[in-house]
């Protein structure tokens, strides 16, 4: 019998474990003692590093080395890691968004289409526009740097290089007049190519400013709609309804008859293309 002062500690659940614990010492080492396994030498550390130095000296003289090789990775994690941010600085993106907010907001409804729709169309629209950009920069850039033909600083040029043309196109010489006044102590010379950082954000402010007169644009017929519905409705004396519930459906009416979508779609896409 357990004591009193010791009952507590043996509890059913912990006989039972401490049971299982006893035959598994017991098990374990008769089954350890039946193998016979087979000595193995431990690995020589030197030799795994000679061999590895060989093969990245055969890579030097014929395929890409080890140091290429982990250089290139390293760029393709660093790449994919920055793919958003680079999708907003250097591509049509952040103008597809702001043009589709606007006329969500101008049609007076929340949440329809949502986000990720609205996202995921400006996602679709600017593959669309950059995709002869995309194959320039892998052809002439990315593609050569992965066979071995040049080196990484050629391979940076020339990947930039279709993606600088794109922006230059689109961009404002006043924008990139004003921003490089505001830093005068770099002395930026605006004769030749502008500097990267300095095209980018010219180009972004930029992309902003037309998505805003587009913006712009997009808002006056259905501010129109509302300020109708809005007189008509106090000249009935109905001061109590919202005039933003009752022109809605008007307001849709009227998008849809036009095939609005469609419409901005091509505008924006015309706009593109003659840049």
């Amino acid at each position: 019998m357990i004591s009193a002062r010791l009952q507590p500690y043996f509890t059913p659940r912990r006989i039972l474990a401490l049971l299982v614990a006893l035959a598994l010492l017991v098990i374990v080492p008769a089954i350890a003692a039946g193998q016979t396994p087979t000595p193995q030498s431990p690995p020589d550390i030197a030799d795994s590093i000679g061999e590895l130095l060989d093969n990245n000296a055969e890579g030097q003289d014929g395929a890409v080395g080890l140091d290429a090789r982990v250089i290139q990775l390293f760029l393709i994690v660093t790449v994919l890691s920055l793919a958003p941010g680079l999708a907003m600085m250097i591509t049509c993106l952040p103008f597809m968004v702001i043009v589709f907010s606007f006329l969500r907001q101008a049609l007076g409804l929340q949440q329809s289409p949502p986000n990720m729709m609205i996202m995921g169309l400006a996602m679709f629209l600017t593959f669309f526009v950059m995709e002869p950009v995309f194959t320039t920069s892998w052809d002439e850039g990315l593609s050569p740097y992965m066979d071995g033909m040049i080196t990484e600083q050629q391979a940076i040029d020339r990947t930039l290089t279709p993606f600088r043309s794109f922006m230059e196109a689109r961009v404002e010489a006043d924008t990139i007049e004003r921003l490089a006044a505001t830093m005068p102590e770099r002395n930026y010379d605006l004769s030749s190519e502008p500097p990267l950082p300095l095209l980018v954000t010219s180009f972004m402010l930029s992309e902003i400013k037309q998505a805003f007169q587009i913006g712009f644009v997009i808002f006056m017929p259905f501010l129109i709609i509302d300020l109708l519905v809005a007189s008509i409705l106090m000249a009935m004396g109905m001061m109590m309804v919202p005039p933003a519930v009752v022109s809605l459906p008007f307001k849709l009416a009227f998008f849809v008859m036009a095939d609005g979508w469609l419409k901005i779609t091509e505008a924006l896409l015309r706009g593109y293309g003659v840049a």
